[in-house]
């Protein structure tokens, strides 16, 4: 599998599932477009060209695994697989990425197509690059938003690539919010400690497994380990020149520069994943860009949030679903049949099925989902459910939430859980975020299991004599 996004793109066409648009506004219209798309699990990828104030060429890709067919060409999975089995088979897959990650290390090479075009000094125009407003109230144009930011520790030289919101302020100096905690939040702090400038360098465009990996909580300094292991080949790098860090070879384009210390300009505001402007005009670090890679007309990878399901949020759930299933395997958590992190419930109302083995399963399967790195910060709820129940269909969910739960019996609150700035229900100003989470039993009573009332059912068999019979005269 190639990680070139170009060779992805290629993929995706002969499937059907990639349409180009000409002529959009970089100012509200390419990002309604995106948006209105994303609701539709069956729309295409967009490829934008001819954008208004903007080079042909320059061009802007979208809703790049917002689609069953996409996401499974992006995580190098097989076609035809329901949201479960996908789960279940990048979970084996990421079994066996953890066990075979050294073989896919980076290759460092000396050239590649990000070295089309170098501009540096004068030439440095970040303005060039077709970067939209992607909502009504955002407070400027978001270059990053499916970005690939490589930082590096500077104590123990880990490399990490993470995804992170950036605003254009002008031609030479790009917004970059980071949430403390944050790996590349750590790396820059580092850097400032010692009064020195911090060196990143930023993808803009790559293949959208790259971001994928970048926007999750993959362990750190794995990224670009995880993408080799998970296309099976590894990801060569070039050694950027001004900054030494490790840059994709095949990007789109690669902006380097270098975060100052104890400086900040006014960032936001952005319409963010919980479909809130989560926060308004704030001051954020920024970088002072000194170069500007990009391979001939060059592709911008956007991916703006918005209320769900947005342009990257069946592809997050998906991934986030496989991580969970494998973390709370190696916690001890035993048969485990799938985890749902909910699309529309925007990261936060996660289920889980489980074939209960022992008197409080479900509620050790509950809380340590609660905790997880994955869901520990801003989550809401987590629903428990048996393994005749497909965590991935929501009716299924909501039937067993509602026939096999008592609210007084089978819910419980932990308390000051962590919360995040971009929490809608935490009511500003303040610098203290906690929330709680409502950790719900929607299984069958553990003590009574079998003596629970029979469910109705149709068997395989009758269905699908019935299907065969009659299936062409009811479209079934």
């Amino acid at each position: 599998m190639e990680a070139d996004l170009r060779m992805w793109l290629k993929q995706v066409e002969e499937l059907g599932q990639l349409k180009r648009v000409e002529g959009a506004d970089w100012n509200l219209e390419l990002g309604c477009l995106t948006n209105l798309n994303a609701k539709n699990r069956k729309g295409p990828a967009l490829l934008f060209d001819k954008i208004k104030d903007h080079k042909e060429g320059f061009r802007v890709l979208t809703c790049s695994s917002s689609s069953p067919e996409r996401l499974s060409i992006t995580l190098n999975l097989p076609q035809g697989l329901s949201d479960l089995e996908m789960q279940k088979a990048l979970w084996q897959k990421l079994i066996k990425c953890e066990e075979e990650l050294d073989k896919y290390s980076t290759v460092t090479v000396k050239s590649g197509p990000i070295l089309e075009n170098i501009k540096s000094g004068d030439d440095v125009d970040v303005l060039e690059l077709p970067a939209p407003k992607w909502h009504a109230l955002d407070g400027g144009r978001f270059i990053g938003t499916a970005d690939a930011v490589v930082t590096q520790d500077p104590d123990n030289g880990e490399i990490n690539v993470g995804t992170y919101r950036m605003m254009v302020h002008d031609k030479k100096t790009i917004g970059l919010f980071f949430a403390p905690g944050q790996h590349g939040f750590l790396h820059c702090s580092k850097y400032h400690a010692k009064n020195e400038p911090a060196p990143v360098a930023i993808s803009y465009g790559h293949h959208p497994l790259l971001f994928s990996v970048a926007c999750i909580e993959f362990p750190p300094g794995s990224e670009y380990d995880y993408v080799g292991a998970l296309r099976e080949a590894p990801v060569k790098v070039i050694k950027e020149e001004l900054t030494g860090l490790p840059i994709p070879a095949d990007s789109e384009i690669v902006v380097v520069g270098y975060v100052p210390p104890n400086k900040f300009k006014d960032e936001g505001p952005f319409g963010e994943w919980p479909g809130y402007y989560g926060s308004g005009i704030r001051p954020a670090r920024y970088v002072e860009v000194k170069r500007i890679y990009h391979r001939n007309n060059p592709i911008l990878l956007g991916s703006p949030p918005n209320h769900p399901p947005s342009d990257a949020s069946y592809q997050k759930e998906m991934v986030r679903g496989a991580l969970l299933c494998h973390d709370l395997t190696k916690m001890g958590v035993p048969d485990i049949r799938g985890v749902q992190v909910s699309e529309v419930g925007a990261r936060q109302l996660v289920v889980i099925s489980i074939k209960q083995r022992y008197a409080g399963h479900a509620k050790q399967a509950a809380i340590l989902l609660s905790q997880n790195r994955l869901t520990a910060v801003q989550g809401r709820y987590v629903i428990v459910v048996d393994e005749d129940i497909d965590p991935t269909n929501i009716q299924e969910v909501l039937w067993a939430l509602c026939t096999r739960s008592d609210p007084e019996k089978d819910i419980d609150i932990i308390r000051r859980a962590p919360s995040s700035s971009l929490d809608p229900i935490i009511r500003r100003p303040t610098d203290h975020f906690f929330n709680s989470r409502a950790i719900i039993d929607a299984c069958k009573p553990y003590e009574w299991f079998n003596e629970f009332p029979q469910e109705i059912k149709i068997s395989p068999e009758l269905e699908k004599r019935v299907k065969e019979k009659f299936g062409s005269q009811l479209g079934l």
